[in-house]
């Protein structure tokens, strides 16, 4: 059954559909979300929940539906991503092939070129994600 995504009004609503995500592995659902969700507000409504589960279906979701249809907003999820408590801690915890599919998206990204970003900037937020 295709989970019904509506944009979360707050942290605990947020919480709540990402772990319904996770725990389906269900990468349509999570872009539907993401493509609903202001990337501005990524930090607050992830509060202090980012896990390495969550960062990598975040990633496959942008990389998988997102990408090549709307690479600005995916530049921007991951620009706000990267603002968000424990982002570091993930980060640093992430395996290789985990890191391989962060480097997946950023390769996408410079490929399919936008206005909202310059490939200057995509270069210094691969730093950010040690990519």
């Amino acid at each position: 059954e295709k989970l019904r995504i509506s944009e979360p009004s707050n942290a605990y609503d947020f919480g709540q559909i990402v772990n319904a995500v996770n725990a389906n592995k269900d990468k349509a659902a999570c872009a539907d979300l993401l493509t609903i969700t202001d990337p501005k507000k990524l930090p607050v409504l992830l509060s202090n929940k980012l896990e390495g589960e969550i960062l990598l279906i975040f990633i496959q979701a942008l990389e998988h539906y997102m990408a090549e249809k709307d690479p600005g907003l995916v530049y921007q999820h991951l620009f706000y991503l990267s603002k968000a408590e424990r982002f570091k801690v993930v980060l640093a915890l992430l395996s290789k092939n985990e890191k391989e599919e962060v480097q997946q998206l950023f390769d996408l990204l410079s490929e399919n070129q936008s206005d909202q970003y310059s490939l200057e900037d995509l270069e210094s937020l691969k730093k950010v994600y040690e990519v």
